[in-house]
């Protein structure tokens, strides 16, 4: 295991980055990673079958950081992509249940389903495991909302929807990386890579329990790469697609994945506990410097004047204002002076809840 210091020093961070729910800064192997592939494309050496590995590789070390197989996941580019699989794959009339003000790749992929008398209830966070009914098809939720950090209780929900025979898409872009979660847990989850997985835009999973049938998804966006020997997949018919979830990959951005596996190789070196001890750690040293109190995310949303954006700027703190509100956000690259920092700076700078 690598310690959170050894790790570290992959970062070069220009100031105190606190935006990672935004997007995350990438280790120094990863842009080695990068550097050399493109140099390889610009003289002509690469071949196109070389990006294979480098995405497979991604592929088994995700379904590792999740707690699932390599064959329940899924690759591809956008949340909202394979958010979409789902939603057109709900039966007519159905009801979906959903965060209020959830981020919206898991909720407009529904909302535009509503032609077929599909249904979107949306309530709070913390009651949507008492609003699960037997009507209920699919629950469709952050395992951490993006705007504020609040994290989902993910066993209630589990035990409600197994009460009822509900299905659950759970989008987990803003907790893989820094939140222990078991995605066999759930029938679906999705994850964008570029914010807590600390790869280049462009990567995306989703993760399909084994007891879903495949075949009840429809795999709109099959090309070649969803065949089940991709290059031989390339030409005519008839379908012939992966016997797993790799059926619902779409053809990767080639350099993203490049970038994307040794990000994923060093999250899994530190490891999903110490990830989580480091990082809301931070953020609760951060809110113990403004004085509010102690919760269990890396993300803080803390209520600025308008003050502040001239102080974060002169202070050299990258956040991220969302929903109105200042957003924090705390990974590995940080330490302990990053949060010290911060809390400096704003505190003269809050606002009334």
């Amino acid at each position: 295991m690598l310690t959170v210091t050894a790790a570290q020093e992959e970062f070069a961070p220009r100031g105190t980055y606190l935006n990672t729910a935004s997007l995350g800064l990438p280790p120094a192997r990863t842009l080695d990673a990068l550097r050399h592939a493109l140099d390889d494309w610009r003289v002509g050496a690469a071949q196109a079958p070389d990006y294979d590995a480098p995405l497979d590789s991604a592929r088994r070390t995700y379904s590792r950081l999740v707690g699932v197989q390599p064959e329940q996941v899924a690759v591809g580019s956008q949340v909202s992509a394979f958010a979409g699989l789902v939603a057109a794959a709900l039966p007519d009339g159905a009801e979906v249940l959903t965060a209020e003000r959830d981020f919206t790749s898991i909720l407009f992929p529904f909302l535009a389903q509503h032609a077929r008398g599909v249904t979107v209830r949306s309530v709070p966070l913390d009651g949507v495991a008492e609003h699960v009914r037997d009507q209920t098809t699919l629950v469709s939720v952050s395992a951490v909302q993006s705007a504020d950090g609040a994290v989902a209780d993910l066993d209630a929900l589990e035990q409600a929807c197994a009460a009822t025979g509900t299905d659950v898409l759970l989008d987990t872009t803003q907790a893989i990386g820094w939140l222990p979660l078991d995605a066999s847990r759930f029938a679906y989850t999705v994850c964008a890579g570029y914010k807590w997985l600390l790869t280049p835009r462009g990567t995306a999973y989703l993760t399909v329990r084994p007891d879903r049938r495949l075949d009840h998804l429809v795999p709109h966006l099959a090309g070649w790469y969803a065949g089940e020997d991709p290059w031989t997949s390339i030409y005519g018919p008839p379908l012939r697609l992966a016997p797993d979830a790799r059926r619902f990959d779409v053809s990767p951005v080639w350099h993203s994945w490049v970038g994307a596996q040794p990000a994923l190789a060093l999250l899994e070196d530190v490891g999903t506990r110490q990830l989580h001890t480091h990082a809301v750690g931070l953020a609760n040293r951060f809110r113990d410097g403004v004085g509010m109190p102690a919760t269990d995310s890396a993300i803080v949303s803390v209520a600025v004047a308008e003050s502040a954006t001239a102080a974060l700027a002169t202070g050299g703190v990258t956040a991220a204002m969302r929903d109105g509100r200042l957003r924090l956000s705390f990974h590995l690259h940080n330490r302990d002076a990053d949060a010290d920092h911060a809390a400096t700076v704003l505190r003269p700078h809050l606002a009334s809840p």
